[in-house]
């Protein structure tokens, strides 16, 4: 029982430098105050934290406001865990600029989160439109409601499907949000049957998206690419063309990875 309290200090400890962490990721700057809010923690030890960040130089204070914002190490410190998707963010890219430029909607390129049930935005085009659906680098949505998570989810084994449902929390985004996992299994099924997924509100009020997997040498999904429109944009009539090319574009990257169709 002696190593317990040191052991939860030091849980609490490392939570508490992430929710500050976290805090200036969403607010780009921010002043301690806010932060100490944010992070649900006192003054002095959101000021003890951030000090010792901006010591081993991950975080900076302006001198005229004194409000403290992230610094370059923290993203090239990100960076450093990218390289293993160097190549899917390389050979993607040239795709990913061939969709934007025949559909001028917005391009988004997905990978599983490491730890939790939900799909992280790791590469995008903007769309041409005033009026587009731009998402942010960096956004985690779930898995259960977005088509980058449904292309994802559907081309990996039963056994991994399975196990990421049992753990997974169906929260609800949007009107059509699915909250049934019988229901997310058929839609699975038919992703894998089609080859691409879709939403429609499923994530976003007024969003639609079409997406389709990027496969490894065995055929395993390690990455989804998706086109995102506005739900008054989006021509029907027109829906088999955008599958045709997203499917090409997504075959192409797949292919340049090493999978054999």
């Amino acid at each position: 029982m002696k190593n317990d309290k040191p052991k939860t200090e030091n849980v609490a400890a490392v939570l508490k430098v992430f929710a500050v962490l976290e805090t200036l990721a969403e607010n780009r700057s921010a002043a301690l105050a806010e932060i100490a809010q944010s992070a649900m923690t006192s003054k002095s030890t959101t000021h003890r934290l951030l000090h010792t960040m901006m010591e081993l130089g991950y975080v900076a204070q302006d001198e005229k406001s004194e409000r403290y914002e992230l610094t370059p190490r923290l993203f090239s410190l990100a960076a450093q865990t990218m390289k293993s998707q160097a190549d899917v963010l390389r050979v993607a890219d040239k795709a990913m600029g061939r969709l934007s430029r025949a559909t001028g909607e917005s391009i988004n390129l997905g990978i599983f989160d490491g730890r939790e049930q939900r799909v992280v935005y790791i590469h995008q085009y903007d769309s041409s439109y005033s009026l587009s659906m731009n998402s942010t680098l960096g956004t985690r949505n779930p898995l259960h409601s977005t088509a980058l998570g449904k292309a994802l989810l559907a081309f990996r084994d039963d056994e991994e499907i399975e196990g990421r449902l049992a753990v997974m929390d169906m929260e609800v985004s949007a009107p059509n949000t699915v909250t049934d996992k019988a229901v997310l299994r058929q839609q699975l099924q038919a992703v894998r049957e089609n080859g691409y997924a879709e939403e429609i509100e499923e994530s976003e009020a007024g969003v639609r998206c079409i997406a389709a997997p990027v496969l490894n040498h065995v055929g395993k999904s390690i990455a989804a690419i998706s086109i995102a429109f506005p739900l008054f944009r989006f021509d029907e009539a027109r829906k088999e063309d955008y599958v045709a090319l997203l499917k090409s574009a997504t075959r192409n990257v797949s292919q340049a990875l090493g999978y054999a169709d």
